[in-house]
């Protein structure tokens, strides 16, 4: 197994009593650096003629191992480990996000305008026309961020409560990345009949919908019913994000290794919901050669999949030579793998089995299905889901430009189209002339992105016709003041 590269989302911070006196900084640092770790501050906490007290912050690569770095300072002769404290969790503490008010309410006409009585003006004025709820209210910038917690993409099903945090983190990068003000909803129930009508009943107070982590295949006919029954754009971030940013990354990977799409033979991993989504954005992009696995092996048409209609459409509409060997035999002379299922599930030697300048998209988190330290000398392109590594697949790339064109043409749902808008958007943040096997994805920081993204979908949604915003805000307003004259 390769050593793990320590990284900020295991670092901890060790406070350590030790005597004031010369060598003993040294022995500690060096006691980090022989047990792996990562020193990446030291500070004084108090010090004293006799006495010592400093925090150590360590980056660390796991959890076992930041135990096993904590250990060799309590090994360290003379020193006593006052405490440990994780930076990741403490910076949870409180959770991530808040309300903040978008106006100032400090005086009685301030009140009265914000609240009563001149807020009932404007609440006959959408009563009257109830167009002007997204002029008049929050709705036309705040999207919901919705989940069950039964598919916590690398955790599995955590249920609602413990899925809190990453809902937490989703709308922070909503509004980080995007402008877009979003509110994580977990829902204690794995009702798919349920969960729709919660999210019905709470729509009118949404621009959009962003389901997140719901297990397939719930996931399928909870989207599809939503997409049919409401007005407003509804989108399963861990179908169609992951599949927008896979095709952005797909598309700068083959010019490096000068590929066409066509000629491909890809594999995937993971035939949920990500996998599913991941396969049909490839196909419209000229992918013709595709095999997926389950835990039961490779999907073909000899296997009787029950009531999974996704698992059957996948078999139906991919697999063309109907191959069904196992995975390893599945990678001999593949283009691309593209693994979205869980840890460690393919070994070195098995890739190398891949062809000449071989694509590795393992994308499963925390860890990936093999570690970039662990790929043979065929693999020329890889990326995974970490924010440690190179070419990260990152979902947040997607989404906030997504959302942000989308209620900006006030669109009534996200097409294929704008999807595919999305993933070009991304690719071409890039130019070609930067482009190279450690650079294919932009970073989520460039904030080209999201401007980019944004601008090519809300394009795309005019000219596919799901557009619905004509009028500016301005217009919209007095027209609704209108209404109450």
């Amino acid at each position: 197994m390769a050593v793990r590269t320590p990284g900020v989302a295991y670092s901890i911070t060790v406070r350590s009593e030790y005597p004031n006196v010369p060598g003993m900084l040294g022995k500690i640092t060096s006691a980090i650096g022989e047990a792996g770790g990562s020193a990446q501050g030291v500070d004084v906490v108090q010090t004293s003629q006799g006495d010592m007290v400093r925090d150590f912050t360590v980056n660390t690569s796991g959890h076992d191992h930041a135990i096993k770095v904590v250990e060799a300072i309590k090994a360290v002769e003379n020193v006593t480990v006052r405490s440990v404290s994780d930076q990741t969790f403490l910076l949870h503490v409180g959770g991530k996000i808040e309300m903040s008010s978008r106006v100032p309410v400090t005086t009685r006409d301030d009140m009265s305008k914000a609240y009563t009585p001149g807020v009932g003006r404007v609440c006959m004025a959408i009563h009257d026309d109830p167009a002007a709820v997204w002029a008049l209210t929050g709705k036309g910038h705040t999207v919901a961020v919705v989940s069950d917690g039964s598919a916590v993409l690398g955790l599995g099903d955590i249920g609602a409560a413990a899925s809190l945090p990453v809902m937490e983190g989703k709308a922070l990068l909503f509004k980080e990345f995007g402008g877009v003000d979003a509110w994580p909803v977990v829902l204690d129930t794995n009702d798919t009949e349920e969960i729709i009508s919660i999210v019905k009943s709470m729509a009118p107070g949404f621009g959009g919908i962003n389901l997140e982590d719901i297990s397939a295949p719930r996931c399928f006919e909870i989207e599809e019913r939503l997409k049919a029954e409401l007005d407003i754009p509804v989108f399963h971030d861990d179908q169609h994000g992951t599949a927008v940013v896979v095709l952005a990354g797909l598309i700068n990977a083959l010019k490096i290794v000068d590929k066409k799409p066509a000629d491909l033979k890809v594999v995937v991993a993971g035939v949920g919901a990500s996998g599913t989504a991941c396969t049909k954005i490839l196909q419209s992009y000229g992918v013709k050669s595709i095999i997926g696995y389950d835990r039961s092996g490779a999907l073909d048409r000899t296997r009787d999949y029950g009531d999974n209609v996704m698992k059957q459409w996948f078999a139906d509409n991919t697999n063309p030579d109907n191959f069904s060997g196992t995975l390893e035999e599945g990678l001999v002379g593949a283009d691309m793998f593209l693994g979205l299922a869980g840890p460690n599930l393919v070994k070195p030697e098995q890739i190398a089995k891949m062809s000449p300048d071989a694509i590795v998209f393992a994308l499963s988190n925390p860890d990936p299905e093999i570690w970039p330290e662990e790929v043979p000398d065929n693999v020329r392109v890889m990326a995974t889901g970490r924010t440690d590594y190179p070419n990260q697949v990152n979902n947040s790339l997607c989404f906030p430009g997504l959302f942000r064109g989308v209620l900006d043409v006030r669109a009534s749902e996200i097409n294929d189209e704008m999807k595919i808008a999305a993933a070009q958007a991304i690719a071409g943040v890039i130019p070609d002339s930067h482009i190279s096997e450690d650079f294919i994805i932009p970073s989520v920081f460039d904030k080209n992105v999201a401007k980019r993204v944004a601008r090519g979908v809300a394009r795309t949604a005019s000219e596919t016709g799901v557009a619905r915003r004509r009028q500016r805000r301005g217009d919209e307003v007095y027209a609704a003041f209108k209404t109450q004259s």
